[in-house]
């Protein structure tokens, strides 16, 4: 049995994470069991963890620690594959600009960045904030995760921050919305998107059926 945890901080549209990986898990062919959960014992339990997030910042990590799902995430983090979505990418980083500025978890080594308002593309087009919609996602580095997915394949993105690494070799897939952007991390065990792969159609499904099989190793 393939025990899998979303993570319940109140943030985020977790059932259509739950059902997405539910379906993916029937596809393969074994028995895949979803909670959506706040409790740190099944959390540590599952074999796999999803750490997802929409909203503010700011309301984002009050849930975060008055829950203490920081603590849970690193520990999960040390023996398991996780995932994570959208907030939950950013939430992993040291500071973000949102909400005058909050402190995030300090998992990984970059800021958090508003994308201004006026961006524009390379036609000097003005640009929509947030950047909601389908755009494509160049893949920088080889991960588990990409197997059977096409380079430049398009995923649906909704935000109107994004994340700026300080360490490039974290970065395993990028796109570009008046700017490039990091698209995907990834470091040990946790592999994070700014996209919804939930959202995503074909190849979002192949990539939450890599993460059912991703080991936790490249």
């Amino acid at each position: 049995m393939n025990k899998v945890a979303v993570i319940d901080y109140g943030m985020g549209n977790l059932h259509s994470v739950a059902k997405a990986v539910e379906h993916v898990g029937y596809e393969l062919g074994e028995g895949t069991e979803v909670h959506v959960t706040p409790d740190p014992k099944i959390i540590a339990a599952a074999d796999r963890v999803i750490f997802p997030g929409v909203g503010a910042i700011r309301d984002c990590m009050a849930e975060i620690k008055r829950l203490n799902v920081g603590h849970i995430v690193g520990e999960a983090m040390k023996t398991k594959p996780v995932l994570a979505i959208c907030v939950g990418m950013q939430a992993l980083m040291q500071h973000s600009e949102e909400n005058d500025g909050v402190n995030c978890l300090g998992f990984m080594k970059g800021q958090v960045k508003y994308f201004g308002d006026n961006l524009i593309d390379k036609n000097s087009q003005r640009l929509k904030v947030p950047h909601m919609g389908w755009n494509e996602v160049k893949q920088t580095q080889q991960h588990s995760l990409w197997r059977d997915v096409p380079d430049n394949s398009r995923f649906y993105f909704v935000h109107s921050y994004y994340v700026k690494a300080d360490d490039s070799e974290k970065i395993t897939g990028t796109t570009n919305y008046g700017t490039e952007i990091v698209a995907t991390l990834a470091a040990d065990n946790i592999f994070a998107t700014q996209f919804h792969p939930e959202k995503s159609q074909t190849v979002g499904l192949t990539m939450l059926r890599n993460f059912l099989q991703w080991d936790g190793q490249n």
